[in-house]
């Protein structure tokens, strides 16, 4: 059996066996063969157009946050043609890039035959409206991109029940209807204009009725949610009243955190070179060199500019960040902006009131860094780690911060436990601190540290120390 403390395993990798172990049988489609891999593309992948406003910062920071957009529309499944970025003071607010653009905008589209064009922000209603009617082809912004992923990659219930809750409360304002004949709306003699049989409805148009019924939907949504965090906290609470202690990885979308729970504990997480991949947290047990339990969580990537109805609805999720003892933040030491991605995960932090917690900054990657990047990212984060999951190095050092930073149990006591009692010793070294331990005639004397329930159960067993 592999031993989860050698650097070199990085889990069973069960997720994506799983994912591998469905194949096509060759031979059984009905589709067209006779076409090349560039025409199969053409046909299978949306063609996209990116343009973003540069209003404020640095251009490199504007260009970063655009190749990170493509990343995400190539995560989301298109094929990215071209991006544009424009300098403004601000965003225009009925066309995003300013009425005079907006031609230029067409015309790249148009050049390069792109059926979608994203923003690089979050579009108002008005907004998304005025540029498709201008363009000619569908407009989606940066919340529904990122929602669209979270789609296609959640699989657990509690995930989808979240997605689908942020993408209807993103959808509601955004609703409209598309001309007079989707209206079911009529007063009088049926409105007097072009009325007659058939007109006279409850006096509701059908973007009032799917306004109406997306509620209904999101309220439902809202109390299954409810239930599932039941459980979760359930579940919590349980080892909180063990004195299990917990740690949550957290940290950039695509930084390394699954990779690193797998070099940690073994779990066999899902581990993919794209944003997003982890969306369901995934705990599993760890001990420390002396024994003691605690737990190590995975977590949902955070990105920059995360949509506020993402963090609403995955609040459940991220409360497992929210209730750790130690955050592990992962970075990524490869990215040509570390710094920005710590303030967009602290951001998030903040804002689920993590940001009181113990934080461990670990900058991982290091392997695939550029040297240079990697020695003013030392002088920059003189606190943090510097480890690679993907070859082991540094992970004995993270494992043994980390069993150094977690709480302490509070009681101290020296206790003599019968032999017939090896039940409270084994439980002594799984969650507690044991400090000195011997073996004596009437049985095993121990001086521990111990949470307040078992020192309780260990009163009777105290030493007189007069």
């Amino acid at each position: 059996m592999q031993s989860y403390t050698d650097t070199s395993f990085d889990g069973d990798q069960i997720d994506l066996a799983a994912r591998h172990a469905l194949r096509r049988v060759a031979g059984l489609s009905t589709e067209l063969t006779d076409i090349t891999e560039v025409e199969y593309r053409q046909l299978r992948l949306e063609r996209v157009v990116l343009v973003g406003v540069w209003a404020g910062g640095t251009l490199a920071e504007a260009e970063n946050s655009l190749a990170e957009l493509a990343a995400l529309a190539e995560t989301a499944g298109s094929q990215v043609l071209d991006g544009l970025i424009q300098r403004r003071s601000h965003v225009d607010p009925a066309t995003f890039v300013g009425r005079g653009k907006v031609a230029e905008l067409g015309d790249a589209v148009t050049a390069s035959g792109a059926d979608t064009v994203i923003c690089d922000g979050e579009l108002s209603p008005s907004q998304l409206r005025n540029l498709e009617q201008e363009i000619g082809v569908k407009v989606i912004d940066r919340t529904a991109l990122i929602l669209d992923i979270f789609a296609q990659h959640a699989k657990s219930r509690e995930g989808k029940a979240q997605v689908e809750l942020a993408q209807l409360e993103y959808l509601v304002p955004r609703l409209r209807g598309w001309g007079e004949t989707l209206s079911r709306q009529a007063g009088g003699r049926a409105g007097g204009q072009g009325g007659g049989v058939g007109l006279r409805g409850p006096g509701e148009t059908k973007l009032e009725t799917d306004r109406r019924r997306i509620r209904t939907r999101i309220a439902r949504l809202r109390r299954e949610i409810a239930g599932m965090r039941a459980a979760r906290d359930t579940k919590r609470s349980s080892r909180v009243r063990h004195g299990v202690p917990s740690v949550a990885i957290a940290g950039y979308t695509n930084a390394g955190k699954s990779s690193l729970l797998n070099r940690l504990t073994g779990a066999g997480v899902l581990v993919e070179d794209a944003l997003f991949a982890t969306l369901d947290p995934t705990t599993r047990r760890a001990r420390t060199a002396d024994g003691r339990e605690y737990t190590l969580s995975d977590t949902v990537g955070f990105v920059a500019h995360l949509p506020h109805q993402l963090v609403d609805a995955f609040r459940s999720t991220l409360e497992e960040v929210a209730d750790a003892d130690l955050i592990v933040h992962v970075i990524d030491a490869s990215h040509p902006d570390p710094a920005a991605q710590v303030r967009a995960v602290r951001e998030v932090l903040t804002d689920i009131g993590a940001d009181s917690l113990p934080e461990l900054l670990v900058l991982n990657k290091i392997d695939a860094a550029d040297p240079e990047m990697l020695m003013r990212l030392r002088n920059e984060m003189s606190d943090a780690l510097f480890v690679s999951a993907h070859t082991g190095e540094g992970i004995d050092k993270l494992r043994q911060v980390i069993e150094q930073d977690l709480p302490r149990p509070g009681v101290a006591m020296r206790v003599l436990i019968p032999y017939v009692r090896g039940d409270l010793v084994a439980r002594i070294r799984t969650r507690g601190e044991v400090l000195q331990a011997e073996h004596q005639p009437d049985g095993t004397f121990m001086d521990v540290h111990v949470e307040p329930a078992l020192a309780a159960e260990l009163k009777p067993f105290i030493v007189d120390e007069s």
